[in-house]
């Protein structure tokens, strides 16, 4: 008999986005949505087409996921964010797989990654995994305040196909979430960087240009690999400078 499964999608300020994402999410046995106190129709919409919705206070990505991943129904979850999409293929992979896990604990899906419109296959992106698919009472993010990975008791599995996510339509997209996302980042990172240096203001980012776009092949991507390496090094350098702000505020603090 299948395993039954609860797709789960943390959502603020997703109307554009949670239509589609629900719709490519149907064939699972439920649908939650956890909002973090939108301020526009997400939740209203989600409910409409029959997901399940809680509202939760938003601290971080996986303090958010830990609280969410309890409140599913089913015995097995997958974590959708929702700019992410769900491709038949994919869809009959999983519900092949849930006739019968055995010992696996978790499914790992890459991703098939697009920017502004256009599909990226280089910069670094095509090594893009995410484990998303597991027993609800064997997995936990780890607890981190940006880009936490699931840790699972068990065996992973790699799937064959890949989620399609849609990254970012616009620079106003993308700039609202590089703010918060390089806060974040440098707030994780501020738990091992004792001191900031021109290391990390300078030689950090071009390190990371260097990396995506020669040996990661980002410059087969055009224009837009240059601009997604562009963005990448400016976020290592904002997310040491952000750091290095708070470690100066806290001196004068202490003085």
């Amino acid at each position: 008999m299948r395993k039954k499964l609860t797709i789960l999608i943390p959502t603020y300020n997703e109307e554009r986005n949670i239509r589609e994402a629900i719709e490519c999410s149907r064939w699972a046995d439920e649908i939650l949505v956890v909002d973090s106190f939108s301020t526009d129709a997400t939740p209203q919409i989600a409910a409409e087409m029959g997901a399940r919705v809680l509202q939760h206070e938003y601290v971080n990505s996986a303090a958010q996921k830990n609280w969410a991943i309890p409140q599913a129904s089913c015995e097995w979850v997958m974590v959708l964010d929702a700019d992410e999409r769900i491709p038949p293929a994919l869809r009959d992979e999983i519900l092949a797989f849930l006739e019968n896990p055995g010992d696996v604990a978790g499914l790992r899906i890459y991703r098939d990654n697009h920017f502004m419109g256009r599909r990226i296959r280089y910069c670094g992106w095509q090594d893009d995994s995410v484990l998303r698919v597991f027993p609800r009472d064997r997995g936990r993010y780890l607890e981190r305040e940006v880009h936490a990975d699931v840790v699972v008791d068990g065996p992973v599995k790699v799937l064959r196909n890949k989620l399609y996510h849609n990254t970012f339509e616009s620079f106003d997209q993308y700039m609202r979430k590089f703010d918060r996302y390089t806060t974040w980042a440098a707030g994780d990172r501020a738990k091992s960087t004792r001191k900031v240096t021109a290391v990390h203001l300078f030689l950090r980012p071009a390190w990371r240009f260097f990396r995506q776009y020669f040996l990661r092949f980002g410059f087969l991507d055009g224009r837009a690999g240059l601009i997604i390496c562009m963005l990448a090094a400016f976020s290592v350098f904002l997310k040491y400078a952000k750091l290095w702000e708070r470690q100066e505020r806290e001196q004068r603090e202490r003085k």
